[in-house]
């Protein structure tokens, strides 16, 4: 049994407290990549279909399929490119203060 209703029922329960540690960590950080994923889409959803959609219709014209796709890229290209400063910040302030190294960690 995982813990917090983790859907992953093959993984064995955690015995000791470093692996309890180890399990909750893990599972704090996918559920913050889940949530950061969701942000994303609604930021995209919201951003570029407000720039490039000005009169929603029945179907998107070529004009705007190609404008969504553009913004898209642009934003998650933005995204990741913070994603990885703040990771590399947050790593490195780690470190200086004896942590662990969060380097492996994604948005």
């Amino acid at each position: 049994m995982a813990l917090f209703g983790s859907s992953s029922p093959a993984e064995s329960t955690p015995s000791t407290s470093q692996e309890i540690k180890a399990s909750l960590i893990r599972q704090v950080q996918e559920e913050a990549a889940m949530s950061n994923a969701r942000n994303l889409i609604g930021k995209v959803n919201e951003h570029c279909f407000e720039a490039c959609v000005p009169t929603p219709g029945n179907s998107l014209t070529t004009k705007e399929s190609t404008c969504l796709s553009q913004c898209m890229e642009k934003y998650i290209g933005f995204w990741n490119a913070t994603s990885r400063a703040y990771i590399a910040r947050v790593s490195k302030e780690s470190k200086n203060l004896g942590g662990a190294d969060l380097s492996g960690l994604s948005m």
